[in-house]
C-alpha cells in the first residue's frame, strides 16, 4: 500500500480562480489531470505488482521477513527524499510521528501476512474498507449510507460460513484496514504540524528502524536467497517508493473527488497482479464482493462535492 495518500487531501491549484481562464489555461488543466490520471494508475499498478513481487519471497524469509527488507528499503528512500530535520522536532511533533510508525508498520505487516493466507486481491480489497471508513464516518449525505451498508453486505459475504474460509486471515486484512484508518487521520494532525513530507518520511524511518531487530531474527532463522531478497526489495520500490512520489505527484493536478475515485481501483489491480504474478483466481463469490466495495469506494468518492440530500 502506498504511505502518501490520505482521503480528504487533495486540493491541487488546477481549478478556482487561480487556475486561469481562456481556451488556453482550461487545455494547461486538462493537460495536467490528463497527466495526473497516468501517474494515478501507474502508481497503483506498482503498488499491487510490488506486494505481488512481495509475495514471490513468502516462501523462503515467510511475510514478517519480506515486510522487515520492504521497510528497510522504504525507510531510507522516504528518508532520503523528505530529508526531515528530526533534531528541531519538538515533543508535540514527534508523539504522532510515532504512532504513525507504529501503524504503518503494522498495517503492512498485517497485510502481508493476510496476503499469505487470503490471497492478494482479497487482502487489498478488505483493507480499503479502513479509507472507505473515515470517507463514510465524516459524512451525512445517504449516498454515503448506502454505500457503506453495500460494503458491509460485502464484508459480510466473504465472512460467510464455508469449510475453506479463512476467518484468520480476514481479520488480519480487517486489522490491516484499521491501521491504515488510523494512519489516515495520524497523517493528518502530521500534515498541520510539519511542512511537506517531513512527518511521513520520519515515520517510514523510525518503522524501519523497529523492523531492524524484528528482520535479523527471521533472516538468521530463515536464510535468504539473493532472488527472495531481490523480491522484498523490489516490493520496497514499487509499493513504497514509486506510489508515494505518485500520489504526490497526482495531489497536486487532480480534485481530491477524482484522486479518491482513482484509488478505488486498487483492489481490481491487486486481483489483477495476484492472477498474473501468483496464479491466484478468486471465486465468482469473492470476485462479486470485491467488485461490491470497489463500486461502493467508487461511488462515494466520485460523488463527493456534488451536493445531494443530506441524512437528518
Amino acid at each position: 500500500m502506498t504511505t502518501s495518500t490520505d482521503t480528504g487531501q487533495g486540493g491541487n491549484g488546477t481549478t478556482g480562480p487561480d487556475a486561469g481562464t481562456g481556451p488556453r489555461a482550461a487545455s494547461d488543466t486538462g493537460s495536467r489531470s490528463l497527466r495526473g490520471m497516468a501517474v494515478m494508475l501507474l502508481g497503483g499498478a506498482s503498488n499491487q505488482a510490488g506486494a505481488a513481487t512481495g509475495a514471490l519471497a513468502f516462501p523462503v524469509i515467510g511475510p514478517v521477513g519480506v515486510v522487515a527488507v520492504r521497510q528497510w528499503v522504504a525507510g531510507a528512500v522516504l528518508m532520503a527524499v523528505g530529508r526531515p530535520r528530526l533534531r528541531s522536532f519538538t515533543w508535540a511533533q514527534w508523539w504522532p510521528v510515532l504512532s504513525m510508525a507504529v501503524v504503518f508498520g503494522a498495517m503492512n505487516l498485517t497485510l502481508y501476512l493476510a496476503i499469505d493466507r487470503i490471497g492478494l486481491g482479497l487482502a487489498v480489497t478488505l483493507e480499503f474498507l479502513g479509507p472507505l471508513a473515515v470517507a463514510l464516518a465524516a459524512s451525512r449525505r445517504w449516498t454515503d449510507l448506502v454505500c457503506a451498508l453495500v460494503a458491509g453486505g460485502a464484508v459480510a459475504l466473504l465472512m460467510r460460513p464455508q469449510p475453506s474460509t479463512d476467518y484468520f486471515g480476514i481479520a488480519l486484512a480487517l486489522v490491516a484496514a484499521a491501521c491504515w484508518a488510523g494512519y489516515i487521520l495520524l497523517n493528518r494532525t502530521v500534515g498541520r504540524r510539519l511542512p511537506g513530507i517531513e512527518g511521513s518520511a520520519a515515520a517510514a524511518g523510525v518503522s524501519s528502524l523497529v523492523f531492524v531487530p524484528i528482520g535479523i531474527a527471521v533472516l538468521y532463522l530463515n536464510p535468504p536467497t539473493p532472488v527472495a531478497l531481490a523480491c522484498a526489495a523490489v516490493a520496497g520500490v514499487l509499493s513504497s517508493m514509486v506510489p508515494f512520489l505518485g500520489d504526490l505527484y497526482a495531489l497536486r493536478r487532480l480534485p481530491a473527488r477524482f484522486f479518491g475515485l482513482f484509488m478505488s481501483v486498487h483492489p481490481v489491480m491487486a486481483s489483477l497482479a495476484g492472477w498474473l504474478v501468483l496464479d491466484q483466481i478468486p471465486h465468482w463469490v469473492e470476485g462479486t464482493a470485491i467488485l461490491a466495495i470497489v463500486a461502493a469506494n467508487a461511488v462515494s468518492a466520485g460523488t463527493v462535492g456534488r451536493g445531494g440530500p443530506e441524512r437528518g
